[in-house]
C-alpha cells in the first residue's frame, strides 16, 4: 500500500506531508518517490551492475546514468564494480547493489522487505548497521519489514510490533524492551519469565521468590494479582544471594552464557552469565534479583498495567 500497488479500505497514507493514498484515491507507484529493496534482490542478471542500477534513471543520458551509477557504487562501497555480473557477486554484493538501484532515482522513501533474510548470521549483522548507515548519510527515511528482532533494533530509531495485521506499539528499542505497553510486546521482544504476584504497594510485587520493589508505581488496587516480566538481565550472578538455583540448561552465545536455572520445583528463570563463569548442568548457584525496570500486568490481560 505504501508503495502504491495495493489500495487503502481505511486510513491514510501522506508522504511529506503530501497524501499518496485514500479509500478511493491512489497515487500511481510511478509518481511516488519509492524505492525498493527486495527479499531475493530482484537484479537483472543479463544485465550489469551498472545497467541495475540505473534501471529506473529514465529521463538521464548515458553520461549521467554512469556518474549516477559511480555515485551509488561509491556510497555502498563498491566502487569500480560496476562492469561485473550479478553472478559474480557475493550475496552481501547483491544486496548493496540491491540498495544502490533503490537510492538511485533518489527517493523520499525506501521499502526493506527483509533484506537481509538470504544472508548468513555475521553478514546479516555487519549489513544491518552498513544500511543504517547509508540511509542516515543519504538522508532517507526506510520502512523495513523483518521478523528478526536483532535486525530492527540494530537498523530502526521506530519499531513497530504488529500481530495480526494490528500495530500494538510503536517506539524505541529501548522501550519496547523496557516498557512494553502490553504482555504480547513484552513476550515478543527479548527474553524472559512471566512469574505470578501480588502488588503489595504501587511500585511493589510479592512473589514466591521474594519482594521486588521496582522503578515504576501502577494504578492498579492494592492486592491485585499480576504477571511479573523478569528477563535474563535481571537476574544476576551473586555469592551472596538470596536464591539458590540449578542450572537446568546453557546455551553458549560467545562472551556471555545463557542459563536456565530452576528457582523452585516448576519456576525456571533465564540469566545472561559472563561466560567465564562456566557451570555444568546441575551446578548449584546462588543468584540475586536486580529488576532496573519493573514490567507487571494485570493476570488475564493483554493490556498494559
Amino acid at each position: 500500500a505504501i508503495a502504491g500497488f495495493q489500495p487503502l479500505h481505511r486510513g491514510e497514507i501522506l508522504l511529506r506531508e503530501q497524501r499518496v493514498s485514500s479509500p478511493g484515491y491512489t497515487l500511481a507507484p510511478e509518481k511516488r518517490r519509492v524505492g525498493m529493496v527486495f527479499q531475493d534482490y530482484a537484479l537483472f542478471p543479463h544485465m550489469n551492475v551498472c545497467h541495475n542500477i540505473c534501471f529506473g534513471l529514465r529521463n538521464l543520458d548515458n553520461a549521467q546514468k554512469r556518474r549516477v551509477s559511480d555515485e551509488m557504487l561509491e556510497i555502498v562501497g563498491l566502487t569500480g564494480m560496476g562492469k561485473r555480473y550479478i553472478h559474480e557477486l557475493s550475496g552481501g554484493q547483491q544486496q548493496r547493489v540491491a540498495l544502490a538501484r533503490a537510492l538511485a532515482p533518489r527517493p523520499d522513501l525506501v521499502l526493506l522487505d527483509e533484506p537481509f533474510s538470504n544472508l548468513d548470521v555475521v553478514m546479516r549483522e555487519r549489513l544491518s548497521f552498513e544500511v543504517r548507515q547509508i540511509l542516515k548519510q543519504q538522508h532517507t527515511t526506510g520502512v523495513m519489514v523483518t521478523h528478526d528482532q536483532h535486525e530492527a533494533f540494530a537498523v530502526g530509531d521506530q519499531i513497530g510490533v504488529m500481530d495480526d495485521g494490528r500495530l500494538l506499539q510503536r517506539d524505541t528499542a529501548y522501550n519496547l524492551y523496557h516498557s512494553p505497553e502490553n504482555r504480547f510486546v513484552a513476550d515478543f521482544i527479548g527474553q524472559g519469565v512471566f512469574i505470578r504476584g501480588t502488588l503489595i504497594r504501587p511500585d511493589t510485587v510479592k512473589t514466591e521468590i521474594g519482594v521486588i520493589r521496582g522503578d515504576r508505581a501502577y494504578d492498579l488496587p492494592t492486592g491485585s494479582q499480576v504477571e511479573l516480566l523478569l528477563r535474563p538481565d535481571d537476574i544476576v550472578l551473586d555469592e551472596q544471594g538470596e536464591l539458590t538455583a540449578r542450572v537446568t540448561q546453557r546455551a553458549f552465545k560467545g562472551a556471555e552464557i545463557l542459563y536456565t536455572l530452576e528457582v523452585r520445583p516448576g519456576l525456571e528463570l533465564l540469566s545472561l552469565i559472563p561466560s567465564h563463569h562456566d557451570y555444568p548442568i546441575g551446578a548449584q548457584v546462588r543468584i540475586r534479583l536486580a529488576p532496573d525496570h519493573m514490567v507487571a500486568f494485570p493476570v488475564g490481560q493483554q493490556g498494559a498495567a
